[in-house]
């Protein structure tokens, strides 16, 4: 089975998985070697890795391809990646899906955010309007090569709108063909049941 049959597998299954999140090629490696079936490279470690820096959207694309290449190459789990906003408009979101599809990921995930993307816990992001982003989740999906690469898309709503607007961005980037809808930095008990509720292909999670 492919990776990205597996990474399907998992998303789609009824268990808890924990992926740890791999901020280079060895941290990859050794996630890999003590068990576990996928693995997390995040946008935030990234940045961390290759410019010891706070992740404030001062990489490009082709960076984060060429990163999320090593770490593939190192390991045969799954690897889902972080998109960051798709690094621009539909055209760049096109362009991303390819080299990151290439660079041997199983999985992406796409935020609502302006660009340049900030991390999800930094204070000051903005989002743009749900119609851009709408955009962006048909760009990706007609972009990919490969129908098993798994696209998600994770809004930053709930920390600048509020949980009722992170729940209707969801509603709709389900609508619009996402795998999976993602309510960044929604971690109460209570509104994550709410989160949830509404779509069985809606998740959240506490990762970046």
């Amino acid at each position: 089975m492919s990776a990205r049959k597996k990474l399907r597998a998992i998303m789609a299954g009824k268990r808890l998985v924990l992926m740890p999140g791999a901020y280079d090629a060895l941290s990859a490696r050794i996630i890999e070697r003590e068990g576990f079936e996928a693995l997390v490279a995040g946008g935030y470690a990234g940045i961390g890795s290759m410019l010891a820096q706070a992740d404030m959207g001062q990489s490009n694309m082709r960076d984060y391809a060429d990163h999320y290449a090593r770490i593939c190459a190192a390991v045969e789990v799954p690897v889902y990646v972080d998109a960051d906003t798709g690094f621009g408009g539909v055209n760049n979101v096109r362009q991303m899906v390819h080299a990151f599809e290439a660079a041997g990921v199983a999985g992406l995930f796409i935020s609502d955010q302006v660009f340049p993307n900030r991390c999800g816990y930094l204070p000051g992001k903005q989002i743009v309007p749900v119609e851009q982003m709408l955009a962006k989740i048909k760009a990706a999906l007609d972009a990919r090569r490969d129908g098993d690469l798994f696209i998600a898309a994770r809004t930053d709503a709930a920390g600048v709108e509020g949980l009722e607007s992170a729940i209707a961005r969801c509603q709709l980037f389900m609508e619009a063909g996402a795998d999976m809808a993602k309510p960044m930095g929604v971690a109460i008990r209570s509104h994550l049941a709410r989160s949830i509720s509404f779509r069985s292909k809606t998740i959240t999670s506490l990762s970046g």
